[in-house]
């Protein structure tokens, strides 16, 4: 009898694990259908036929531009090395300027050039930028699918993005960028702006700075992408930067206030002084927070450790101990000539110089132009509380290892280049 009432609630508790087993398969069915649902209406979102009642006629709108803009095959650059995808996809902010609008907007633009492992630094420059900005990426290889997927899905999860970034896309002149509409392992999972971020930190460590293609022989084209990313831009001012910098807060506003004050000058650019921050810290967003870390060490000028002459013109002690410490409205602290190897990041009109797209890969890239502004007749103007930060510390030993070489390379290559500046503006007395 006692045996038997055993085995009767045996039986109970088996029946019991066998039902609970069977809900579970039951409800992980109901969960892999809902997520393939999820999934599908997902993919529908990013590329639902035109046909289709249920989708949104703007994604359908910025989808039938981007396959005009893919169906143009894009341009070459003027050594047919590189085809350039010119507004690959425009910002809404772009899509509908209208003539004669209101021009505020859109008075000082910010540009800026990546590949696709260092595109995830996007996210936190527009959140501190939100005005117009302008990215030329370049890719090579498989990530030229890659990058026309993303850039495509950040445009639809992403609003902010889609309010106000224009994309340019830049590979080899051997190589062409398709609708991604196949490519369907680049949309998995992706349901949202910050899974589309996620996706992007993934190639983050792909390859090292400059060491594009496996094998680093894949030349990375800096100052075209420069041009093209300020090409790519309306706006009478222009900042130009490296992806993984940040201006200062509210700077679009404080210089459109400052050139309603006072006019600029036709031979004037606007020089923000540049800072390196440990990796650990948050970007300062006021220079009161900026000098607070570099008293204590954990802001330093940029490329100290590297190259301190190239950035030691901007006078960093002169500026940090001037006494307003820019509690007040944005102005010229001073204004300095040029003397190499200044590299200043700064705000110019539209019409300054191009960058030489001669000059490839590491080294002198950014200090040709300078030179070239310099022999123009520019003069230097330094904003009193604007400034840059790059994020980490530019350190030995992080570097590919084919820099000393490019940087050899490209040390011929500018000599070549200020000879060349003597022909271009004769009159000129200065020299390089």
């Amino acid at each position: 009898m006692h045996l038997s009432k055993k085995c009767s609630a045996f039986k109970v508790v088996l029946g019991a694990l066998v039902l609970v087993a069977l809900l579970q398969m039951i409800y992980l069915s109901f969960l892999s259908k809902l997520h393939g649902k999820q999934q599908r209406y997902r993919y529908s979102e990013l590329f639902g036929s035109s046909g289709k009642k249920n989708v949104n006629p703007e994604k359908n709108s910025r989808k039938e531009r981007l396959r005009y803009s893919l169906s143009t095959g894009g341009i070459f650059d003027p050594s047919g090395q590189y085809r350039v995808y010119k507004n690959l996809i425009k910002s809404d902010f772009s899509t509908n300027q209208k003539p004669g609008a209101d021009a505020s907007s859109h008075f000082l633009a910010l540009a800026t050039h990546t590949s696709i492992n260092n595109l995830h630094h996007l996210n936190s420059l527009v959140e501190r930028w939100q005005n117009p900005l302008s990215v030329a990426i370049f890719a090579h290889g498989q990530d030229v699918k890659f990058a026309t997927a993303l850039v495509y899905a950040l445009t639809i999860f992403c609003p902010q993005i889609q309010a106000l970034v224009d994309f340019h896309l830049v590979c080899h002149s051997g190589q062409m960028a398709s609708f991604p509409e196949q490519d369907r392992e680049h949309f998995t999972g992706l349901e949202d702006c910050a899974a589309v971020f996620a996706r992007l930190e993934t190639h983050r460590d792909k390859y090292q700075n400059y060491a594009i293609g496996g094998n680093g022989n894949v030349s990375y084209p800096n100052n075209l992408l420069r041009n093209v990313a300020r090409g790519g831009t309306e706006a009478n001012y222009i900042l130009v930067i490296d992806i993984d910098m940040a201006p200062s807060a509210d700077l679009h506003q404080q210089f459109l206030a400052l050139v309603m004050r006072r006019e600029p000058a036709t031979d004037e650019v606007f020089v923000l002084p540049a800072f390196e921050i440990r990796h650990v810290r948050k970007m300062p967003a006021t220079k009161s927070e900026l000098v607070q870390l570099y008293q204590v060490g954990e802001v330093r000028p940029f490329y100290e450790e590297l190259c301190p002459r190239c950035q030691a013109p901007t006078n960093y002690s002169q500026w940090v101990n001037r006494h307003s410490q820019g509690l007040g409205p944005l102005d010229v602290a001073y204004t300095l000539s040029w003397v190499d190897p200044w590299e200043p990041f700064y705000i110019g009109h539209r019409t300054v110089p191009l960058y030489d797209e001669n000059f490839r890969q590491y080294g002198f890239n950014r200090i040709s132009q300078a030179c070239e502004l310099h022999v123009a007749g520019y003069r230097f103007s330094v904003l009193n509380s604007a400034f840059v930060v790059h994020k980490g510390f530019k350190v030995q030993g992080e570097f590919h290892s084919r820099k000393d070489e490019e940087n050899r390379r490209n040390r011929l290559l500018f000599r070549s280049f200020k000879e060349g500046l003597k022909t271009k503006y004769p009159s000129s007395p200065r020299r390089c």
